[in-house]
């Protein structure tokens, strides 16, 4: 029935390992800032707090560059199914953010929770006729890029195309090698590498099974003046993914929150 502060300098993961070991009713983890917000300020003016959000979500959004917490400190509270109330030491009557587990009930259908992206990607994109009928084509593509230690973000593919997104910091000098290697391996009839791209990810579990939400967001790109250049979407439908030219990746952030949220 204690309340034990760690000092400064302990860390998210320590202090998860051991609300978990002590099965604490909820991790309070105090830092400089009062929660997560809904998009980065830096690129729109005063967004919304996000007052709550569950484990899956700040999954997907942290993933995407939306970091107050360490990424692998939701883990083992996770597990235990202890809520993580993120605060501000230097504002402590703020409401802060309540991490949730994914089962907790949905009251706001409809909603997204918030939008993150990052830049500095490349797509190579490879068209080959009959692909999905060519057997182990993806494993052989994928192949090529663990033998030269690169790891990739999204696989996008269609009846005769694939494309790898890759982060421009694993490739770091190895794309020319990686393109030979693939026109003598796999011998695509065409081989493209789209270079400078971002990728946005809205995130919220009030998009899925709700009509709607992705025509929202697309017109809102559309009426920028945007291109979408990669569109993904998970079968949980929590969230969308679409690619973007670096030069557009701010002025699509703020158009996605205008649509769904101002």
């Amino acid at each position: 029935g204690e309340i034990k502060t760690f000092p400064r300098g302990g860390s998210d993961i320590t202090g998860a390992i051991i609300a978990r070991w002590v099965q604490a009713a909820v991790y309070e983890n105090w830092t400089d800032v009062s929660g997560f917000l809904m998009a980065d300020p830096r690129i729109v003016k005063n967004p919304k707090p996000i007052e709550r959000i569950t484990y899956r979500e700040l999954r997907e959004l942290a993933y995407m560059g939306a970091g107050v917490l360490h990424d692998e400190a939701i883990f083992p509270v996770r597990e235990a199914g202890i809520p993580v109330w993120i605060r501000n030491t230097n504002d402590p009557e703020a409401a802060g953010t309540l991490i949730v587990s994914d089962d907790e009930p949905l009251t706001q259908p409809g909603k997204i929770t918030g939008i993150a992206g990052r830049k500095d990607f490349t797509v190579i994109a490879l068209e080959k006729a009959l692909i999905h009928s060519e057997l182990g084509f993806a494993r052989r593509l994928l192949s090529i890029l663990e033998e030269h230690g690169i790891s990739f973000e999204h696989m996008p593919s269609g009846i005769d195309t694939i494309s790898v997104v890759i982060a421009d910091s694993q490739l770091n000098g190895k794309l020319e090698s990686v393109l030979k290697a693939i026109s003598e391996q796999i011998n695509p009839d065409s081989l493209e590498v789209f270079p400078n791209m971002a990728l946005i990810a809205t995130v919220g579990r009030g998009m899925a099974y709700t009509p709607g939400i992705a025509a929202r967001l697309f017109t809102a790109l559309a009426n920028a003046g945007i291109n979408v250049r990669m569109i993904d979407q998970g079968s949980s439908e929590i969230n969308i993914i679409v690619g973007v030219a670096t030069e557009d990746f701010e002025e699509s952030i703020r158009a996605i929150y205008k649509a769904f949220v101002e």
